[in-house]
């Protein structure tokens, strides 16, 4: 699997259209709630790809007040399980520590992807809150990339 930033309008499109499947058709998150006006003025988009270069999942990060927020990362169905999540995370956290060194990096988990969040390095911060009818957990990144 490969993961980079959107730099071109098709990717972008890519990655909200991945966006839609998972968090509109299949999580019942309504369109509003999912598409907001960052993501067509500063958040920061990628897309991981297949070998063969299909777009098989998507996420975005942007500068808050409280440091940088990792959002919407969304991987299909199908291809859960075989890494797509963890490239596409590993990309993202490369490139904000890049970017922001000392900034604060957080996320809004939900609560069946923690388990994947603890294993990179990410720790609940917080009481558990529901967003969406969906229960999450702030999360904060506390394992800073070594030379990547």
């Amino acid at each position: 699997m490969n993961a980079q930033s959107v730099t071109a309008p098709e990717d972008l499109e890519a990655a909200l259209t991945i966006r839609r499947t998972v968090f509109v058709e299949e999580q019942g998150v309504p369109v509003e709630a999912e598409n907001d006006e960052h993501d067509r003025t500063d958040a920061h988009h990628y897309l991981v790809r297949t070998d063969d270069g299909t777009p098989v999942g998507a996420a975005r990060w942007r500068r808050t007040a409280n440091g940088v927020k990792l959002e919407r990362f969304a991987v299909l169905d199908k291809y859960r399980s075989q890494q797509a999540g963890a490239a596409l995370l590993n990309a993202v956290l490369r490139d904000v520590q890049v970017a922001h060194p000392e900034a604060t990096v957080y996320l809004n988990a939900q609560l069946r992807a923690i388990p994947f969040y603890e294993r990179h390095g990410f720790e609940k911060v917080g009481e558990q809150f529901t967003e969406c009818d969906i229960e999450h957990f702030q999360m904060e990144w506390r394992d800073k990339l070594i030379n990547n």
